[in-house]
C-alpha cells in the first residue's frame, strides 16, 4: 500500500475520532437516565467493514476495549441490511455484563451489498431486570442478573421492532427510562452513520477504506516500537480480590507479561488466576481483553490513535473457566467493574518490573458500585439508582496522585447532588474528600471520597466493591493507600457492611461509602 501523506492521515484520524465523540454527545444529550446524561456511562466507536475498531470516543475504557467483540458477534450472528440496527448484551456472545446494552448499525453506500463501516453505541442501563433493582446484585448465576439479549435485529430496514421493545420494557423496573435511553442509542448510531457517509463523500469509498487501513497500520507500528524499547523477559505479578461476597477466601488474579523486543511483541498470560466462582465477580474474556488493551494503550502518547492495530502485536491468553475468562452460566455483573480494575492493577504491577520509572502506584482499585432501588413515594413508581464512586489515584513517578477521581477502567463522572436528589428519594448528607487516605511516599497517593446518603423511602441497597482487605499498593517504597468501606446507619446503631452485599434499608437510614486512596510512589522523606 502506498503510504499516505502524514498530514492527511492525521486529519483522517481526527475526523474519525470526532465522529465517535459526536455520537457520544448526541447520546448524552438525548438520554433519559441520570446514569447516562449525568454520569456519562456510555461509549461510542466506529469500525471498518471487517468489524475492526477504527476510532473511539473519549469514553469508558471497559466498554471500548471490549466493544469489538460485540460488533463481531452481531456481524457473525445476523445478516445486517441497510437500515438495520443490532442489539445485544449477552456476556457470552460478545457482551460484558447485562446492564451494558450495545447497538450496532451497518453503514452502506450505493451499489455495495456489504457494509463498509459500522457505528456502535453502548450504554449502561440502570436496570435490566433480575433479582435486584439496578441489576448489579450479588448473584450466583447469570439468570439472576437480568434480561439477557443475544444479538438480535432491534431495527429492521429503519423500523424498530415494537414487539421486541415491549418484551424488554416488560422485564425492567423503569421502562420509560429504558425506552428513552434505547432511543438515544439509536439516534447516536444514526449520527455516526450520517457522519461516516459524509466522510466517504469527501474522500471517496476507496480512499476512506485505504486511510482506515493505514490508520490501523500506524497504530500497530507505534505499539511495536514501544514494545521494542522495553527489556526482554517475563514479568509477573499477582493481586487479590477480597472475596466472592459469599465468604470465600481471597481470589487471585495472576498475570505474566512476556516481552520480546526484537519482534516488538508481547504475550499476556493469566494462568494461575482463580477458577470462576459462584458469584458475580467473574469476568468474561472480553473484559480481560479490554483491560489489557487499556494498559498497553496507556504506554503510547496521548495523541496516538486507539484502534485494532494496537493489539496486533499483543496476544492475550486466559484459561477457560477461570475468573478472568468465565464460562456460562457464571454471574458476571461485578467482573466488568471490579475484576477489570484488579486486572489493570496486576498488569501495571508487572510492567513496573520492566519499566519502573513510568508506572504509577495502584489507584483505588474499585468502582465502589452502589445500587439502590424501591418505590419512590413521590410517584408510587419503581426507581433504580446506580453509581460508581470515585477514589484516589495512585501517585505517579513524578507527581502526586489526584484525589476523588474515577481511574482506569471507569471514566465516568459523579451524579451531581442536585440531579441525584431531584431524580431519587434521597438526601445527600455528606460528600467530600477522605483526608489522609492516600498512601505516603516521595509522591503521595490521591485521597478517596466519602459519600453519605439518607434514604427517604424503604429500599434495597446493593454494594459491589473491593479493596476492603487488600490495600492499593505503593511502588518504589511508597506506602499503600487506605482500604475502603461502607456503613449502614440506622436510628440508634451503625454497622459495617461487607464490601459486596445486598441489604434492605428503611426510610431514614443512611448509607456511607468510604472509597480507597491511591498508593504512594517512592520512599517517604525521613
Amino acid at each position: 500500500m502506498q503510504p499516505f501523506d502524514p498530514i492527511e492521515l492525521a486529519v483522517f484520524k481526527s475526523a474519525t475520532r470526532s465522529i465517535a465523540d459526536e455520537m457520544g454527545a448526541a447520546l448524552r444529550r438525548t438520554a433519559f437516565s441520570p446514569n447516562v446524561k449525568e454520569r456519562r456511562d456510555y461509549s461510542c466507536a466506529i469500525f471498518n467493514g471487517l468489524g475492526q475498531l477504527i476510532a473511539m470516543g473519549d469514553h469508558m475504557p471497559v466498554h471500548l476495549g471490549s466493544m469489538p467483540m460485540s460488533v463481531r458477534a452481531a456481524i457473525d450472528s445476523l445478516a445486517l441490511s441497510k437500515g438495520d440496527i443490532a442489539l445485544l448484551n449477552d456476556p457470552f456472545e460478545g457482551g460484558t455484563h447485562l446492564p451494558d446494552l450495545t447497538m450496532v448499525l451497518p453503514v452502506f453506500v450505493d451499489r455495495q451489498d456489504q457494509p463498509v463501516f459500522y457505528a456502535a453505541a453502548r450504554a449502561h442501563h440502570a436496570d435490566v431486570g433480575g433479582r435486584y433493582p439496578g441489576s448489579m446484585g450479588l448473584c450466583r448465576d447469570i439468570y439472576q442478573e437480568g434480561l439477557r439479549i443475544p444479538p438480535v435485529k432491534f431495527v429492521r430496514q429503519g423500523v424498530m421492532d415494537r414487539d421486541l421493545m415491549r418484551a424488554i420494557l416488560a422485564n425492567v423496573r423503569t421502562p420509560e427510562e429504558r425506552e428513552g435511553d434505547l432511543a438515544a442509542q439509536m439516534g447516536a448510531c444514526r449520527v455516526g452513520e450520517a457522519r461516516l457517509l459524509e466522510l466517504i463523500s469527501r474522500h471517496g469509498l476507496d480512499k476512506a477504506e485505504r486511510l482506515s487501513a493505514a490508520l490501523l497500520d500506524y497504530c500497530e507500528r507505534l505499539m511495536r516500537a514501544e514494545l521494542a524499547s522495553m527489556p526482554a523477559g517475563s514479568f509477573a505479578a499477582e493481586d487479590f480480590l477480597d472475596d466472592d461476597g459469599f465468604g470465600s477466601a481471597p481470589l487471585r488474579i495472576s498475570a505474566t507479561i512476556h516481552l520480546d523486543p526484537p519482534r516488538g511483541t508481547a504475550v499476556v498470560d493469566f494462568a494461575g488466576s482463580s477458577p470462576q466462582v459462584r458469584s458475580s465477580v467473574n469476568a468474561v474474556f472480553a473484559v480481560t481483553y479490554s483491560a489489557t488493551f487499556y494498559v498497553f494503550r496507556c504506554l503510547l502518547p496521548e495523541d496516538a490513535p486507539a484502534n485494532a492495530g494496537l493489539m496486533r502485536s499483543i496476544a492475550v491468553n486466559a484459561p477457560r473457566g477461570c475468573m478472568v475468562n468465565a464460562s456460562h452460566p457464571a454471574a458476571v455483573a461485578a467482573g466488568n467493574v471490579e475484576t477489570s480494575q484488579r486486572i489493570v492493577d496486576v498488569l501495571l504491577h508487572a510492567l513496573a518490573e520492566a519499566i519502573p520509572g513510568r508506572v504509577p502506584a495502584a489507584s483505588s482499585g474499585t468502582m465502589s458500585n452502589l445500587t439502590i432501588g424501591g418505590i419512590d413515594p413521590r410517584s408510587d413508581r419503581p426507581f433504580a439508582y446506580y453509581e460508581t464512586i470515585a477514589g484516589g489515584m495512585g501517585a505517579r513517578p513524578t507527581a502526586d496522585g489526584l484525589s476523588g477521581v474515577h481511574t482506569h477502567m471507569t471514566n465516568s463522572l459523579n451524579t451531581p447532588i442536585e440531579a441525584l436528589e431531584y431524580a431519587y428519594p434521597f438526601r445527600v448528607v455528606r460528600y467530600g474528600m477522605r483526608a489522609g487516605s492516600g498512601g505516603q511516599g516521595r509522591f503521595r497517593g490521591g485521597d478517596g471520597l466519602i459519600r453519605e446518603l439518607e434514604l427517604l423511602a424503604d429500599a434495597q441497597v446493593t454494594l459491589l466493591s473491593d479493596r476492603a482487605n487488600f490495600q492499593p499498593y505503593g511502588l518504589a517504597g511508597g506506602k499503600p493507600g487506605a482500604s475502603g468501606g461502607a456503613v449502614h446507619i440506622e436510628k440508634q446503631t451503625s454497622s459495617r457492611l461487607p464490601a459486596k452485599c445486598n441489604v434492605h434499608a428503611k426510610k431514614g437510614d443512611r448509607i456511607r461509602i468510604e472509597t480507597p486512596g491511591g498508593g504512594g510512589w517512592g520512599k517517604p522523606a525521613p
